[in-house]
């Protein structure tokens, strides 16, 4: 039977929403905001406003959104593998691993149009190398209806 995964500190949940709500600043623009984070996995939301849409008939998400989202989401998965890989290390010493994190490759595939007014992400690593790992994310609606669904590879050293 797998063991559970320790819980991250406070300390450090809160360096990696700080990182990813504040500094990077594009994910402010979306407005990306992060409500769980764990060594498995990690979840946030969207909220739907006027400056996202790509369709203004249909008050459709830009897909541009919903890619960018996904990336950071796998990003933020990656992080949150890596540390809970290093929990013997303080927590701001894990947050400074990820200086090197860059994305190097990206699919997504939409599945259904982007409309409503918050929009769920989820994303895991299905594998953590020394230097590259995978993850698949997903993107839903509030009903949780999958409107997009993405995979990625990130560098990490």
């Amino acid at each position: 039977m797998p063991s559970t995964p320790k819980p991250f500190e406070a300390e450090f949940v809160s360096g990696l929403k700080e990182i990813f709500e504040q500094r990077v600043v594009f994910n402010r623009v979306l407005g990306l905001r992060i409500d769980t984070v764990a060594g498995d996995g990690v979840s946030g939301h969207i909220e739907m406003r006027e400056e996202l849409i790509g369709h203004y008939g249909h008050r459709r998400l830009h897909g541009g959104v919903i890619s960018a989202g996904l990336d950071a989401m796998g990003g933020l998965a990656v992080m949150a593998a890596i540390g809970a890989r290093h929990m013997d290390e303080p927590p701001l010493q894990r947050l400074q691993r990820f200086i090197k994190l860059g994305t190097i490759d990206l699919r997504i595939d939409y599945l259904r149009p982007g409309i409503g007014e918050r929009f769920e992400l989820r994303a895991e690593v299905l594998r953590l190398g020394s230097r590259v790992a995978s993850t698949r994310m997903a993107f839903s609606g509030a009903d949780g209806k999958l409107l997009a669904s993405g995979a990625a590879a990130y560098i990490v050293s």
